[in-house]
């Protein structure tokens, strides 16, 4: 059996990647392998525990710090000792260099002894630590600009309602499983460069039920589709992320929600200040008009168009923006000129004798 890929390579980034660009490669990853995207696949179940693995410890100073001094013994190159060890590391057993004295491999033992102090797994059936889930919205822009609840629907994990969670049938003996002895986990490799893996007999529980709970099969967890409503805060921007507290799968964990903003039909949004359209005709451009528009939240001002209005031109209305933090924008109204795609033989003629008295050439 391979021993445990090396973490750089399960998120593809460089030994040198900045914390930046491990998230990045994270966040990306984790939405490519998410259960809840491949829910007939798995095998991205497996490969999701392994990004969060691999994010859990390089996105941490300390843990990576560790990580980098064992590997450079080729712990995780999957054969024997391997860059800066070589045979030097060999003779020398499983002492770390000199010149690192706060870090012995010798005091922890075996490799997965060294990640049960490094990295913090203890013990048998441990449950794992809470994962974030990540989902994408699209809310229209006006609930975008004055907040709001939007209901959503995921499917996820929940605690098995039949057995709550135990794998376990009705009436069934739960006894410790006989592949990991109650620890929960197994180890992979040789030697000292052995690493933890959950039991794939007990799913890391350390015990195993007589008869397995025919709602679950033994999971402990079963799919649904779970209904969240999220409140929506006043002002909230394209691309922002929110974060809903123990939203996640079997309640555990959080949910990440990336908001996307719908254009809207009249509006469009320039920091706090909304721009809106309004066409006017060529009478009220050139002798000037009132006009009725609609703002944000439904309210009608009117708005005073002046004599020589040209198209594009824009009007302020104080006050009538997005409303974020204590301040608010302003509204614009911009002003378009058309112009009648026909005209009559009447109406021809107006136009001429008026584009000859103001001396406008046609």
């Amino acid at each position: 059996m391979a021993a445990q890929r090396d973490y750089y390579q399960v998120l593809g980034v460089a030994e040198t990647a900045t914390t930046d660009e491990i998230k990045k490669a994270f966040r990306r990853l984790a939405k490519q392998h998410h259960p809840d995207r491949n829910p007939n696949n798995p095998q991205a179940a497996e490969r999701f525990k392994e990004i969060n693995e691999a994010h859990d410890v390089l996105s941490d100073s300390d843990k990576r710090k560790k990580y980098d001094q064992l590997r450079r013994y080729g712990a995780f190159a999957g054969t024997g000792f391997g860059g800066g060890g070589s045979e030097r590391g060999a003779r020398r057993g499983r002492t770390a260099p000199q010149d690192s004295g706060d870090f012995d491999i010798s005091d922890f033992g075996g490799l997965g002894d060294i990640f049960s102090s490094i990295f913090g797994r203890r013990g048998a059936g441990r449950e794992a630590e809470p994962e974030e889930t990540e989902t994408e919205v699209t809310i229209p822009f006006r609930t975008a600009a004055l907040g709001g609840t939007v209901p959503i629907t995921l499917a996820m994990s929940e605690v098995c309602p039949t057995c709550g969670g135990t794998g376990a049938a009705k009436g069934a003996t739960v006894s410790t499983c006989p592949e990991c002895k109650g620890r929960g986990t197994v180890s992979f490799g040789q030697g000292g460069f052995a690493v933890n893996r959950p039991c794939p007999v007990c799913r890391g529980k350390g015990t195993v039920p007589s008869q397995r709970c025919p709602t679950c099969q033994g999971s402990g967890e079963v799919r649904v589709e779970k209904r969240i409503n999220v409140e929506i805060p006043v002002g909230v921007e394209e691309g922002a992320r929110l974060r809903l507290k123990n939203q996640g799968p079997k309640g555990r964990g959080d949910l990440i929600v990336e908001i996307h903003v719908a254009p809207d039909r009249f509006f469009r949004r320039e920091g706090l200040d909304l721009i809106g359209v309004v066409p006017i005709n060529l009478a009220q451009a050139l002798l000037g008009s009132r006009i009725k528009v609609k703002t944000l939240d439904d309210k009608r001002v009117v708005l005073r168009i002046p004599p020589g209005t040209q198209h594009g031109q824009k009007f302020r209305i104080p006050a009538h923006g997005i409303e974020k933090n204590g301040r608010r924008g302003d509204m614009y109204v911009e002003a378009h000129v058309t112009l009648p795609e026909r005209l009559s033989a009447e109406e021809q003629e107006a136009v001429k004798s008026f584009a000859e008295k103001a001396g406008l050439k046609y």
